[in-house]
């Protein structure tokens, strides 16, 4: 695993297990209504932070909502021995994320690779969702016709031999796909996140496995309001797939943003348009959050107290240890917390950690 970039990003990195005991790393910053984005294949939760192609991202949503995000196995900060990418695999990761964060309703972003995960958990988990985002992605890129294989297997090939490479001339084919309109600056970053990201072998066999995906028979039965964006000369996911999902998700809005980026960049007219759509369709849930700060505010101060504590990872002996109370003091007030919050069962106690984040 890389190293972390050496600024620290204002942002909280925690560490979760998935299903099949993979670690899984994930960050939360910004304030307001949650947001959890299930992204790209590449990312690095530090070194995002640094980009000039991600950073605006992070900042801008981070300003109406408290966002979520996380590495994929086998990418960033998560674990990176790792040999099942299946979709299976992905999908029980976002809801081990989703459940270490404490979400009880949340909004969830499918960005790019991550369309398909997204689309299938609306589906497995509707009352999870306020709302759902699709951004730049499609339902699966099965290669059916001889033409796509053959294209598949040249890219499959070019990651093989190219990825990890000090001369950046293949991973720039890629970058070039996802950023046409790039400074070199901006290109030059997006080549060098990529192995930085992740090793070759894992590139190479989640691709493998990212091309078996086709998730389109779920699209009916997604019944969460659902906004899909996508740039009309996206080069990576063809327009036409984004107008696909708008059309088979029943209720969905389509956006369509001026741009050739399938990364929309800040200095593009395209972005404050998406910025915009996004923060007006997420409305109904600030009009949420507010209601949950006022939840918070009903909470004591040794109550908040033991909150904190518990929220950097304290246990109640830990907790009743610093503050000079009994254990069974602790569990009194978290008992009082989590009543006077609405919560109950085994996930009340990350959900009233995630509450605190939000209101922070």
């Amino acid at each position: 695993m890389p190293p972390g970039v050496a600024d620290t990003p204002p942002q909280d990195v925690r560490f979760c297990r998935s299903a099949d005991g993979t670690r899984l790393a994930y960050a939360v910053h910004g304030a307001g209504p949650p947001l959890l984005l299930a992204s790209c294949w590449l990312s690095h939760l530090e070194f995002d932070w640094q980009s000039p192609v991600w950073r605006h991202f992070l900042l801008d949503l981070g300003r109406f909502a408290t966002v979520i995000r996380y590495d994929e196995r086998g990418y960033g900060l998560s674990d990176w021995d790792v040999s099942d990418h299946g979709l299976d695999a992905r999908i029980a990761d976002l809801e081990a994320i989703a459940d270490a964060a404490g979400l009880e309703r949340f909004a969830l972003l499918g960005m790019s690779q991550g369309g398909p995960v997204a689309i299938s958990y609306a589906t497995r988990h509707p009352t999870r969702l306020t709302r759902l985002v699709l951004y730049g992605t499609h339902p699966g890129q099965l290669c059916r016709d001889p033409e796509s294989v053959e294209l598949e297997q040249t890219f499959q090939q070019m990651i093989k031999v190219g990825f990890g490479r000090k001369d950046s001339t293949f991973r720039r084919v890629f970058t070039s796909l996802m950023i046409p309109g790039a400074t070199e600056e901006q290109a030059g970053w997006l080549d060098d996140l990529q192995p930085m990201a992740t090793c070759t072998e894992n590139a190479v066999r989640s691709r493998a496995a990212r091309v078996q995906v086709d998730v389109a028979d779920l699209l009916p039965g997604v019944s969460v309001p659902t906004l899909v964006v996508h740039a009309r000369g996206d080069r990576m996911v063809d327009f036409a797939r984004g107008r696909e999902l708008a059309a088979r998700i029943p209720g969905a809005r389509l956006v369509m943003l001026d741009s050739d980026n399938h990364i929309t960049l800040a200095d593009e007219q395209a972005w404050p348009v998406f910025v915009a759509e996004l923060a007006a369709f997420m409305a109904g849930d600030r009009i949420a959050a507010r209601t949950s700060d006022s939840m918070l505010r009903s909470l004591t101060d040794r109550e908040l107290d033991v909150l904190h504590l518990v929220g950097r990872g304290a246990d109640n002996q830990q907790v009743a240890q610093q503050l000079s109370l009994s254990v069974r003091t602790v569990e009194r007030h978290l008992t009082s917390v989590y009543a006077k919050l609405g919560l109950t069962g085994r996930a009340a106690r990350a959900a009233a950690v995630a509450r605190l984040l939000t209101h922070d």
